[in-house]
């Protein structure tokens, strides 16, 4: 066996991006989304089944892999958001900013709200049941907003609003998490001036970071077209690049949010750019994302799954959890926008693309463990992981059957993303 650790990666990026693809196909030979398939492959891969990632047989117990396929997925879904910021304008997320606010606020309390009575009455105590309800106020974003590019109708209304909710959910849910780690630590109460900090902190970095994007970002790229030896040979999609991977590191490191926030507000500034610039930009990010890294990411949410973890005497509990997870999203996210001035089928397709908790929920899960709120040899934290990958794999063909009466099949083929 070679002593070069970089060769295992080498082959698990191979299976990982070939097992993909394939089950990414087989999917759409079904009718169903692409990401459906490769969640679904991901799962099998990882260790509930094969367990790739640590197989021997083939030389793939390197120091670091699991860490490096996690970092490039990480990278992947970066990328990812980057990109649907670039098919997105501003104005259009403006034009839904009441139904946002509403939604966004409502889809990230509710579940708690749920979450905490149903499982102090499983007989749970209240800090592990409390970060349990915080959990489930994730949404990951990434998961309807492809299916929504798959379909060609990220552009609507719903879509716009899927955006714009997902962006004030994010937030309300990590001020949320703060919150509730605080309440939950040592000293078992907050600060109330760090809190507000805390807060203050967010708030000012998504302003000012939608102001850099709205109005520096564009004349910034479009002054580097006078600099023909910056920007030969690929240079408009590097500094492109650099813009998202900037916003995304600001994003954790200066704001406290999620760094796909970051990266999703850089796109938004790139889209209101020159159309060939933003071409330029989106042809690059879409070869090196899709191809590679987006692939990576939604396989790797499979692999941090052991369903073996998981005991039958935990299905009740995981039946009403899965139960609450569905319906917190799906009543006050379609509540909010129905409130707000959504029609009826407009609200429930809001509520069903807000469903899926993936990669978010998983971050939230595992930083209760690190907490110690939870133990991984309990149900509880086993239960919230197979929520998360159910609410995951389920949100595709949910997307896909909320907007089927409004997508005719040729114009989803047409309009299809390219990773689609």
């Amino acid at each position: 066996m070679t002593a070069n650790p970089v060769i295992a990666l080498y082959l698990a990026l191979g299976v990982i991006i070939l097992a993909a693809r394939v089950g990414g196909g087989l999917a759409r030979r079904f009718g169903q989304p692409r990401v459906l398939g490769e969640l679904i492959v991901g799962v099998l891969l990882g260790p509930s089944l094969i367990d790739l990632l640590h197989a021997s047989a083939f030389g793939l117990r390197a120091a670091h892999l699991e860490e490096t396929v996690i970092e490039l997925a990480e990278l992947g879904v970066l990328l990812l958001m980057f990109k649907v910021g670039l098919d997105v304008h501003l104005d259009e997320l403006l034009q839904v900013g009441r139904a946002a606010l509403v939604a966004g606020v409502a889809g990230a309390l509710l579940p708690v709200v749920l979450a905490l009575p149903a499982l102090l009455a499983f007989g749970y105590d209240w800090r592990p049941a409390l970060f349990a309800g915080v959990t489930l106020a994730a949404t990951s974003v990434s998961i309807s907003a492809q299916v929504l590019l798959e379909l060609g109708v990220l552009k609507t209304r719903v879509g716009s609003a899927l955006l714009a909710t997902a962006l004030i959910d994010d937030v309300v849910a990590i001020l949320l998490v703060s919150l509730t780690m605080a309440v939950t630590g040592p000293a078992q109460r907050a600060d109330p001036a760090q809190l507000t900090l805390i807060m203050l902190r967010m708030f000012v970095y998504i302003g000012g970071a939608v102001a850099v994007a709205w109005w520096i970002v564009p004349r910034l790229m479009e002054r580097l077209e006078n600099y023909p030896n910056l920007v030969q040979s690929y240079g408009i999609p590097a500094i492109g690049l650099v813009i998202a991977l900037l916003f995304g590191w600001s994003a954790e490191y200066l704001g406290g949010v999620a760094a796909i926030t970051g990266a999703f507000i850089a796109g938004v500034g790139l889209s209101r750019g020159r159309e060939a610039v933003k071409r330029q930009v989106d042809g690059a990010v879409n070869s090196i994302a899709y191809a590679f890294l987006v692939p990576v990411f939604f396989v790797s949410i499979g692999l941090e799954i052991d369903l073996g973890a998981f005991s039958p005497g935990a299905l009740p509990l995981a039946a009403v959890v899965l139960g609450l997870a569905v319906a917190a999203k799906v009543i006050d996210c379609g509540l909010g926008a129905r409130l707000a001035g959504f029609t009826n089928r407009e609200s429930l397709q809001l509520g069903v693309c807000m469903i899926s908790r993936g990669e978010v929920g998983l971050i939230i899960a595992s930083l209760g463990l690190s907490a110690r709120v939870f133990r991984a040899d309990e149900p509880l934290f086993a239960t919230l992981f197979l929520v998360i990958l159910l609410t995951t794999v389920l949100t595709p063909p949910l997307v896909r059957r909320a907007f089927q009466v409004a997508v005719e099949p040729e114009t989803v083929a047409q309009e299809a993303a390219p990773y689609g």
